[in-house]
């Protein structure tokens, strides 16, 4: 047995069943373990992309996604779906190769110090230095990646560590980590403040949308019957058909869900984390706040709670909802603003142009209920995340904490990976898609069914509107493109662009029907950012208490 062997049975003892990654000459031990395993070793075309596919395959299942790369170069193209990982809380185990640490044949060539370059990447960033410490350190690396709050960890195993013979040694068993629940004392003052509340509200964060914890939450909400509101990356934790949803705070402020947090006097915040681009700001003159998370709340200056429920989510949401279900007299006191608001958000949703409310109505109509939508990131995410309806957690997978482009695409790969038998899109813009479009052919290679809806407008679209926004002249934002039908095509892939608005639905039918990976590409009318996104909700008053 080599130090390789025993690093991929410690991996087959955690249950991974795939990597994704490109390996070098210095992971060559490990690759030839992978083949002898039970594991799929999934070969992308940038290290990039598989962090991110990887990343995506722990939001999805809750279990830690594995990536490997070589030293130098390709580790370090890790780093930006490590930075991915860390701030949205994905499970993530990164191995990466170094040059033999017991001799230096090749002094210092392509060497750089990857475990400190990942530290402020990563929960915990290791070498192994010894075949005898890899099943503690593979279980360790494991248990930290999946705890909360979950994130990424990264391991190097060096080539001669990697090649040393060594005596097989027993595996540590993984073993279940129960969560705490919150205490009696913090239950009875949120009930107390929840009880007495004129206008409660309740906001779903990025946390509520743990794979372990999304039904007890909606059972919450149906319980209590308070009507609720989610940041981006909190939708879908309750279906967004319930007669409960305000919408989705796609803006920190001023927009029209804003209408209900303005009014309300208590918002009970279920699995808010900071990292996410503030769903609104607290003030002196706001409401009060009561944090619902599995840890405490990072105080910030937009965001500092006067109570807390710290604990397993689920089961301390059920405490909670048993000491003040039926015993809440105003909570429904906000839902009459429910109407006006999502009317409003909805308004010019069938237009006959390519506007992003369009985009949005004909994408949702495509989409069954378990359809799962991988957002890029480009000004068309805020339209989806304001106004794509969710109706299942984890359907709508968007970026609100790095926010870096070149995600999507992977992201959806993943998705179509895990869950072979439900619709699966992209939702690219042409910047974004050309950082990882390589990709397409990984996805052609594994024979996916993937549709890749690619907007296009010749141009950074956020940056530029931000540019315009601000009164700057409009320079240095745009670029050309390839025609993107034929360069689906050359990867093996299907390609389609939609001329006419009212071709848009059945074009993204066409190519789910088909089967296979197929790109749509559409071009899109921004003018409705300023229209709506300054011009219109400028206008809007401040709510008057």
């Amino acid at each position: 047995m080599k130090g390789s062997d025993l690093l991929v049975a410690a991996l087959e003892n955690e249950g991974v069943d795939r990597i994704f990654g490109i390996p070098g000459e210095e992971n060559l031990d490990i690759v030839e373990s992978i083949r002898k395993s039970s594991i799929r070793l999934v070969l992308t075309r940038h290290e990039q992309a598989a962090a991110f596919m990887a990343a995506t395959y722990g939001r999805l299942t809750g279990r830690p996604g594995v990536c490997i790369a070589t030293l130098g170069p390709g580790a370090l193209n890790l780093t930006t779906g490590a930075a991915y990982a860390l701030l949205g809380a994905m499970p993530l185990i990164m191995i990466t190769g170094q040059k033999g640490i017991l001799s230096s044949r090749q002094a210092r060539f392509q060497i750089v110090d990857v475990v400190a370059a990942m530290k402020p990447l990563t929960k915990l960033s290791r070498q192994i230095v010894s075949p005898q410490m890899i099943p503690t350190l593979v279980r360790e690396a494991f248990r930290v990646a999946e705890e909360e709050r979950p994130g990424p960890v990264h391991l190097e195993l060096p080539e001669d560590i990697a090649g040393e013979s060594c005596q097989p040694l027993p595996l540590i068993p993984p073993h279940p980590v129960e969560l705490p629940l919150a205490s009696a004392a913090a239950l009875d003052r949120a009930a107390q403040m929840i009880v007495q509340a004129q206008r409660p509200l309740i906001m779903l964060g990025a946390a509520a949308s743990r794979p372990r914890s999304t039904s007890d939450l909606a059972r919450f909400v149906l319980r209590t019957g308070i009507p609720y509101f989610t940041t981006q990356m909190g939708k879908g934790t309750v279906p967004g058909g319930t007669d409960l949803y305000m919408g989705t705070a796609a803006l920190s402020e001023r927009d029209y869900v804003h209408e209900a947090i303005e009014r309300a006097d208590l918002i009970i915040a279920i699995g808010h984390d900071t990292v996410e681009k503030p769903p609104f700001i607290m003030g002196a003159q706001g409401p009060q706040v009561i944090h619902a998370g599995y840890q405490p709340a990072s105080v910030e200056q937009v965001y500092f709670p006067q109570a807390e429920i710290i604990g397993d989510l689920g089961a301390s949401l059920r405490l909670l909802a048993d000491r003040v279900e039926g015993r809440i007299p105003n909570a429904k006191a906000l839902l009459p603003l429910r109407a006006g608001i999502l009317e409003r958000i909805a308004a010019r949703a069938t237009e006959d142009r390519f506007t992003p409310q369009r985009l949005v109505n004909d994408v949702r109509s495509v989409m069954p209920n378990d359809g799962i939508l991988a957002l890029d990131n480009g000004m068309y995410k805020i339209w989806f995340a304001r106004n794509y309806r969710t109706r299942v957690a984890n359907t709508l997978l968007l970026d609100n904490a790095l926010a870096t482009m070149g995600a999507g695409l992977p992201s959806a790969m993943a998705a179509a990976m895990l869950y072979p038998g439900r619709r699966v899109m992209a939702v690219c813009g042409d910047g974004g898609f050309m950082m990882n479009s390589q990709e397409l052919e990984t996805a052609v290679r594994l024979g996916l069914d993937l549709v890749v809806l690619l907007i296009e407008d010749g141009a950074y679209g956020m940056i530029r509107w931000k540019q315009s926004v601000e009164h700057f002249p409009d320079f240095g934002m745009t670029f050309g493109n390839p025609d993107f039908v034929k360069y689906a095509e050359s990867y093996g892939a299907k390609g389609t662009r939609v001329q006419a608005v009212d071709d848009l639905a059945p074009a993204l039918e066409r190519a789910f029907a088909g089967g296979g990976v197929h790109l749509v590409a559409v071009p899109i009318d921004y003018s409705e950012n300023e229209r709506v996104l300054v011009e219109e909700l400028r206008e809007r008053l401040p709510v008057i208490r």
